[in-house]
């Protein structure tokens, strides 16, 4: 298989990724102990091939991706983030049900921490699966220059393989010089596909190579990470089933027989068997390039000569995973909108209703139910315990993938059958689809675009669950 390089050998201040500089008191100062640090800051990297210069990237610990956190289920996490960045941040520990204080969000759960400050991190994680942190405040440039990294929490009784791999996928859009391309706020990403990146990496490397054996069994945590590249994968002299989406464990095991869509924000956990023979090449091979590229590779030397390996059994089910109730379930509804190329001619901003052409000389071009961006009134507001069908349409041309903070959902299928818990949907566009959730996590949740240019460019909602 050929490797081919692309690059050639009040609320609006969440939207606007506000660089708050006010710092809230920090959790837990004071304690007997000092938890872990997690210290994003500037450094050098090879990142691209060594024909070219290093690249300044940011990074938690000097690496990007950060260092992996794994723990056992229902363990406490406690990080302390130091912030030697030169803008303020926040860290969002994505997809963990977590204490609404603890979330991350600038502006809506916290203040960003301003450089040279820290903030203590504290929380229980209920559930087992794949999971990532991630910068929060100006995420479109912090998560691009790198700020990010991988959070795995292990089950009591995980599935028996020869190896667990965590894989990061990511693309980072590239100058010549080496350096990440400092436009962050370019108005044809805001308003079409999102920042695409032209360089792809694994765990920060091209073309990650990784060896195995063969009749080996995998289990493969894929994370996509990327600003708003969907990841089409599929597997090569590689056997495999879907076992958990974004951290939820399926019922049963789904054998792969097509693509896998990989949104920005979602994960899917693997457990492959590898069938390729000693001496062999295996791949994760991904698909949206003009010919499919080796998204990592797999070398394959000698193994048992006779090892075939049972279907494998489903996880364990994570607490909480009750079926909304759709007969008792609140109806509501969230129209998107665009004006670059759909038909939005004027929408509400800062309380205003203002024309397309007014809304884009602001560099905003989305829209949530004729709303640009983040408002004092949440998109719903439910009581502990209500049972919630919210319906998307995406009248826009492009696809978008939709997270949800601090609560999983399930979406809505034909007849009402409910399909597995996600935290991240991704529609195409012209597409709506309909979810369904327990509010059973108090707080003020953010709900956007995973396309992170399109969240910074309007595409930005919360929901109250009132305890």
């Amino acid at each position: 298989m050929t490797v081919r390089n692309t690059i050639n050998p009040n609320r609006r201040a969440v939207l606007a990724g506000a660089a708050s500089s006010v710092m809230l008191p920090s959790f837990a100062l004071g304690a007997s102990h000092s938890p872990v640090e997690l210290r994003p800051s500037l450094f050098q990297s090879q990142l691209l091939p060594d024909a070219y210069p290093q690249t300044q990237m940011w990074g938690y610990g000097g690496t990007a991706p950060g260092p992996e956190i794994r723990v056992a289920q229902g363990a406490r996490i406690e990080r302390r983030l130091v912030n030697d960045l030169p803008q303020p941040t926040s860290i969002h520990w994505h997809g963990i049900r977590i204490d609404n204080k603890m979330d991350g969000v600038p502006g809506l759960t916290q203040a960003a921490t301003a450089p040279g400050e820290m903030f203590d991190y504290a929380f229980e994680v209920p559930d087992a699966g794949t999971y990532w942190y991630h910068a929060h405040n100006q995420s479109t440039e912090q998560v691009a220059r790198g700020l990010f990294g991988a959070l795995i929490v292990e089950e009591a009784n995980a599935p028996e393989v020869d190896q667990d791999v965590v894989l990061i996928l990511d693309d980072w859009l590239m100058l010549e010089t080496g350096e990440i391309d400092p436009d962050f706020a370019a108005a044809h990403d805001r308003s079409h596909a999102g920042r695409l990146g032209n360089f792809v990496t694994t765990n920060g490397t091209f073309a990650l190579e990784m060896p195995v054996r063969h009749h080996y069994r995998l289990r493969l945590r894929l994370i996509n990470a990327a600003n708003a590249r969907i990841f089409p994968l599929t597997l090569q002299g590689l056997e495999g089933w879907i076992v958990a989406l974004d951290g939820m464990p399926l019922s049963q095991p789904e054998r792969l027989t097509s693509e896998i869509i990989l949104g920005p924000g979602q994960r899917v956990d693997l457990i492959v068997d590898v069938k390729s023979a000693g001496g062999e090449t295996a791949y994760l091979v991904r698909l949206n390039e003009d010919t499919p590229q080796p998204q990592v590779i797999f070398p394959v030397s000698d193994g048992s000569a006779a090892n075939q390996r049972p279907v494998p059994a489903a996880l364990a089910p994570n607490p909480s995973m009750d079926l909304p109730d759709l007969a008792r379930a609140t109806r509501t509804q969230l129209v998107m909108e665009e004006g670059a190329m759909g038909g939005l001619s004027a929408a509400i901003v800062d309380g205003n209703r203002e024309s397309f052409r007014q809304i884009a000389q602001k560099n905003m071009f989305w829209a949530f139910n004729g709303v640009v961006g983040m408002t004092d009134t949440p998109l719903i507001d439910a009581a502990l315990g209500e049972q919630i069908a919210l319906s998307i349409s995406n009248h826009t041309v492009f696809p978008h993938a939709m997270h949800l903070h601090g609560i999983h959902f399930r979406e809505i299928m034909e007849g009402e059958a409910l399909g597995p818990m996600r935290d991240t949907l991704l529609l195409g566009g012209r597409e709506t689809r309909e979810i369904a959730f327990i509010a059973d996590n108090p707080g003020d949740w953010l709900f956007h675009c995973h396309m992170l240019s399109h969240a910074d460019a309007g595409m930005m909602a919360w929901i109250r669950v009132r305890a």
